[in-house]
């Protein structure tokens, strides 16, 4: 699809491997340029426990760097830099995340870049919108921007997105823009820049949260699994065989149906259910009565009634649960590296047919 694409990457970590490898998996050529000096990628160290440290790379450097070239070229010395200079005049997208410190050092400066290859599409990862000396990472942008403080169960009890969701963020805008780009110089023939902060790309990220702030006033807390606008949402109850599920009801007419699923149907016409509204403000009493009548069910006898009933509902389920489904198996990808170690990899989501 994007095979006549040659793609450069001196980002490192999360937002900017993980933006060269939709390129990768997309048929472009990405070569992914390490400082040797260093070891590479500092990710590839990040392993388990039960990882094999003889390793070259970890489980988490191989979720972003999946179909890539690996180089170890030190830019920083002369030689180096003459076989970047050379792989950069014949790139059409660069992807770095340097401090502006390093970009002399590097000779990754964008007027330099520039008259080196003018149709460059640049792609550039920054930390803080306006503080580029300050080191972004992601736990401290998830407390920083709003997330850790409405995640978790109570003040005293806050979590973080036990994934570096920043970076996927971050990631995805880089793609957006990059992709924008690329459709620009088909038509003008000329490169450009593109910049995402992690930042930024949190701030966005906050949508709905975000809206109901700045239009209702309302400061975020720590809901657990709940949501601040919708019930019951969010809610997990347990089932006679130990199982949770996780409701998902969007609409007074879903409620109702749940109630009849349930044996529950004089709840519906409850003044404190009848409504969503109602039910945000009552959904504590709300959910008491519910559980007793899930818990008399098997997990699979709820979902399947609910799900022939049209109730959005789901279990609750662990990693291994979650990849063993027929979705997640058709996106899994594997791949033997030179060295012999074998990487596998869940891969993009969207599937594309020409009509």
């Amino acid at each position: 699809m994007l095979n006549d694409l040659l793609v450069l990457e001196t980002a490192s970590v999360l937002a900017g491997p993980a933006a060269g490898m939709f390129f990768a998996e997309l048929g472009a050529r990405v070569v992914k340029v390490e400082n040797p000096r260093s070891g590479g990628d500092v990710t590839r160290q990040w392993k388990l426990p039960g990882e094999d440290p003889s390793s070259p790379a970890s489980a988490y450097f191989s979720s972003v760097n999946f179909g890539k070239e690996h180089r170890f070229i030190d830019l920083a010395q002369p030689d180096g830099r003459g076989a970047f200079d050379a792989l950069l005049a014949k790139a059409d997208v660069l992807i770095s995340n340097h401090m502006d410190k390093d970009a002399d050092k590097l000779g990754l400066q964008r007027g330099r870049l520039r008259k080196l290859n003018p149709a460059l599409v640049h792609g550039h990862i920054r930390g803080y919108a306006d503080d580029a000396a300050r080191p972004a990472y992601d736990v401290v942008l998830q407390a920083e921007s709003g997330y850790m403080g409405m995640t978790g169960t109570d003040a005293e009890h806050l979590a973080k997105v036990p994934v570096a969701l920043i970076d996927v963020l971050a990631a995805h805008q880089l793609k957006e823009g990059l992709l924008l780009a690329l459709m620009q110089r088909m038509k003008t023939g000329k490169g450009a820049y593109v910049e995402v902060s992690l930042e930024e790309a949190a701030l966005s990220g906050l949508v709905n949260q975000a809206t109901n702030w700045l239009m209702a006033g309302h400061v975020a807390r720590p809901m657990g699994t709940l949501h601040p606008n919708i019930a019951p949402y969010g809610e997990v109850f347990r089932c006679a065989d130990g199982g949770r599920i996780v409701l998902a009801v969007g609409s007074d007419a879903q409620f109702a149906t749940l109630c009849e699923v349930l044996g529950l149907a004089v709840l519906k016409d409850d003044p404190r259910f009848s409504r969503n509204a109602a039910r945000v403000q009552h959904r504590a009493a709300l959910g008491k009565l519910l559980a007793p009548a899930l818990q008399g069910l098997s997990t699979e006898a709820v979902l399947g009634r609910l799900r022939e009933a049209g109730v959005p509902a789901g279990r609750v389920n662990a990693m291994d649960q979650a990849l063993a489904t027929p979705a997640a198996a058709r996106m899994r990808r594997e791949e033997q590296m030179a060295d012999r170690h074998t990487v596998r990899i869940s891969g993009n989501a969207f599937r594309l047919a020409a009509e």
